[in-house]
Formats: C-alpha cells, sequence, structure tokens
C-alpha cells in the first residue's frame, strides 16, 4: 500500500497558502480546479469510464489490483489518493483496506487513531448506499478546520477535502470509499460527488464479489475451481445462461429448485421478473462491461418457503478477466442470502431523534469520553461548539442531564459499550 505519487505537502506551499489553510474561511479559498491529467482530457468520459470499471471488476477476483482501480476512480473523480475499506461502526475501527496515493504509514494512523477523531466518520456511515458526501455535507467546514482530525491529519498530508462513498453496509460494518482532495483541487463539487455515484453500483458488485471469495482465499487466475469451497452458489454461465460450471453450493441449490433451478442446461429463476432480470443481465455481458451497467446488482430472488437471495452477475469477457480461461463462459453469478441494510443502533437513535451527524458525534463523545471540557479536547473543537450541539440533543431527545444520554444511548442496545 505504499504511495506511488507524492502527495502535495503544505511545505511545498506559499507562505500566504500555508496561511490560508489554517484559517476558519479557508473553504472561501478553495475553489475547485478541473484536473489535467493527460489520462483524463485525451480520452472520452465513456471510453474512461469503461476502463475504470473493467480494472474494478478485475479487482474483485483480484485483490491486487484494488490501488490499480483507485488510481482510475481517483483520476475520473477528482483527487489525490483514495481509500477503501471496511469500517466497524460501533468500535470505529478500520478492517481490511486498500488505497493509492496514501503510505501505509498514513494509513495506519488513521486506523489506529485518527479514525476515533474523524469528524466525518458517522456522517458517511449514516449515508445511503451509493450516496456521495463530502465534508460539508457532514458539518460547516469552518468546524471542520478547527478540529484536531484537520490539524493533525489532514494537514500534514496536504489534504483538504474529500468525497465519501457508502459502498455497502452491513448491521455492524460499513464499506466506505473516499477520494481525498488537496489543495489545488479544492473542496469537492458537485460533478465529483456526480461522477463518485456513477462509480458506485460497480464498486459494490466487486466489492460483494470479491468479500465471497476472499472467505476462500481464492485465486484469480483459478477461480472455476477455487470457488468450489465457498459457501455461496456459484455458476459460470455464457450469453444465454448455459450452464458451464457449478461449484458444490450451486449443485445443491439446484438439486432443492431454489432459488434457481436448471431447465435444459439453462439457469432459470423461480419468478419471471428476476428470470428476465438475469437474462438481460447476461446477454449484456457479451457485449462488454459498459453494456452491463447496473444490471445485476443483488438481483433478489424468492425461495419457496419465503427465504430472501440476492444474486451479482460478474462479466468475465472484459478486461484480465477474459484472460483467465474461463471457456465460453461469458459472465459468473454468486448467490447468497439476502442482507438488507439493516439499520445500526447509530441510524436508529439519529432517526428516532432526528439528530444531525455533528449533534449525534456530540452525543457518542459525551458518552464515551465525559463531559464538555473532555469532549472537546478529544474532538479539538472549542467548548462552545460542544455546547452548542449538546444544547440541539437534550432538545430533542428531551434529557435534562449528561447521566441520561448515557442511559438513553444503552437503552438502544448498542454496541458501543463493549
Amino acid at each position: 500500500m505504499e504511495a506511488s505519487l507524492a502527495a502535495p505537502r503544505p511545505a511545498e506551499w506559499s507562505a500566504r497558502e500555508r496561511a490560508a489553510f489554517m484559517r476558519a474561511d479557508f473553504a472561501a479559498t478553495l475553489l475547485p480546479v478541473r484536473q489535467t491529467e493527460s489520462w483524463l482530457v485525451s480520452t472520452d468520459e465513456t471510453e474512461i469510464f469503461s476502463a475504470l470499471i473493467g480494472e474494478v471488476y478485475d479487482a474483485a477476483l483480484d485483490p491486487g489490483v484494488w490501488p490499480a482501480a483507485l488510481a482510475k476512480i481517483v483520476a475520473y473523480v477528482g483527487g489525490d489518493a483514495a481509500v477503501l475499506a471496511i469500517r466497524e461502526i460501533s468500535n470505529r475501527t478500520a478492517g481490511p483496506t486498500y488505497s493509492f496515493n496514501s503510505s501505509e504509514a498514513v494509513t495506519d494512523a488513521y486506523n489506529l487513531t485518527y479514525i476515533k477523531l474523524d469528524p466525518t466518520f458517522i456522517g458517511f456511515n449514516l449515508a445511503q448506499i451509493g450516496d456521495a458526501i463530502s465534508t460539508d455535507d457532514v458539518l460547516p467546514y469552518a468546524e471542520f478546520v478547527e478540529t484536531r482530525f484537520y490539524k493533525e491529519f489532514a494537514v500534514p498530508q496536504g489534504w483538504v477535502d474529500s468525497v465519501g462513498l457508502l459502498v455497502d453496509r452491513s448491521p455492524t460494518s460499513a464499506t466506505v470509499m473516499c477520494v481525498i482532495r488537496g489543495l489545488q483541487l479544492g473542496l469537492a463539487d458537485a460533478d465529483a460527488k456526480r461522477r463518485a455515484r456513477l462509480v458506485g453500483p460497480h464498486l459494490r458488485r466487486a466489492v460483494v464479489i470479491g468479500r465471497q471469495l476472499a472467505h476462500h482465499k481464492a485465486r484469480a487466475d483459478d477461480l472455476a475451481s477455487a470457488v468450489d469451497g465457498i459457501g455461496a452458489a456459484f455458476f459460470l454461465v455464457d450469453g444465454v445462461g448455459r450452464l458451464q460450471h457449478v461449484n458444490a453450493a450451486g449443485v445443491e441449490a439446484l438439486e432443492r429448485g431454489e432459488p434457481l433451478h436448471a431447465v435444459a442446461g439453462r439457469l432459470v429463476a423461480r419468478d419471471s421478473e428476476a428470470n428476465r432480470a438475469l437474462a438481460l443481465a447476461f446477454a449484456a455481458c457479451m457485449r462488454g462491461d459498459m453494456e452491463l451497467g447496473v444490471r445485476g446488482i443483488a438481483i433478489p430472488l424468492e425461495g419457496s418457503g419465503g427465504d430472501r437471495f440476492a444474486a451479482h452477475v460478474l462479466p468475465l469477457t472484459s478486461g484480465a478477466r477474459r484472460k483467465r480461461g474461463f471457456g465460453q463462459a461469458a459472465a459468473a453469478l454468486f448467490v447468497s442470502r439476502a442482507t438488507f441494510d439493516a439499520p445500526s443502533a447509530l441510524q436508529n437513535i439519529a432517526k428516532a431523534f432526528g439528530l444531525t451527524p455533528m449533534e449525534l458525534r456530540v452525543l457518542l463523545a459525551i458518552v464515551e469520553v465525559g463531559g464538555v471540557p473532555e469532549v472537546a479536547t478529544t474532538l479539538g473543537v472549542a467548548e462552545t461548539t460542544v455546547k452548542s450541539h449538546l444544547r440541539g440533543v437534550f432538545a430533542k431527545t428531551g434529557a435534562g442531564r449528561q447521566a441520561d444520554l448515557v442511559k438513553l444511548v444503552a437503552s438502544y442496545a448498542s454496541p458501543f459499550f463493549g
């Protein structure tokens, strides 16, 4: 995960730029600047996007490709670095992390220390899957530049903003991709968020399938044999759904006839709508990654007993996947029991009382750290800022004392307490 490029550092900036960087009105000095990388300016956006998602899909089979995929995402969205990480929501820790243009030391510093001080952490994890947000969608930028996170972590890296994309979520964790922006590019604009949202569904497909393979430590150059041991049902099919390979879990599913069965060697879903969605996805795979688009992501399937499943289609006719020796297969289909975007305890609290991300952050800090002075020190903001948000929390929850807030969080059976 070593950086392949040198990110701009504050030491390289002029005295005026350094002074502006530390002012609370810094946002006013940051005007978004279009990237000028030759990879962007010399190529049609459709072609750029096609190359990008092809790299993302290759990363589903070979995690070593993720830095290259993130590099293309950075150039497309507009940024200087990027991180893809699984974050445990309850204890604010990060799991497996892939990065581009961010050193291992920086990644470790964030995962071990600054993730707990990151004022955008809660806001990003409360977003909708596929939604892209920047810092000022979570808290006023003037407050952000006063935090310890900004002064101790962002400033030394030369980073001023990020576009965060919620890729996938479970009740306890969230997979987040962040494109980080430096001084030259400035704050994230609407176009950067639009581009991030376009990447989102393809990232989700790759992450979900990659997670299934990672559980079995599958090798990318031997997909057909490697998937035989994974728990999810796996099928290799051609462009019309004819079966080319089935793993053990897939054989069991076909023998039960749910949620899929085989008719004359073709894969068929129980209900017509799901069957049509699969057929369209398989046919699109024959025409390449761009043709597939957002088809074939979490196609809902239902068993005879009402059990819910989700199917994810990965095209095999483009990129490095085409060279993996999959025979006549046009697509790989992974089927597993559906996991819904179940609300976490954080989401339940925020929704129940209408708390803003910053109010929720102060609430949790009060529970975990203690009084206003301690919270202000931990978050790196003024006590008046903490008090202002705390007043909002008291008004919305009806609590009268900080001890009441502790009881409130506990009543939601939150995992924050160990």
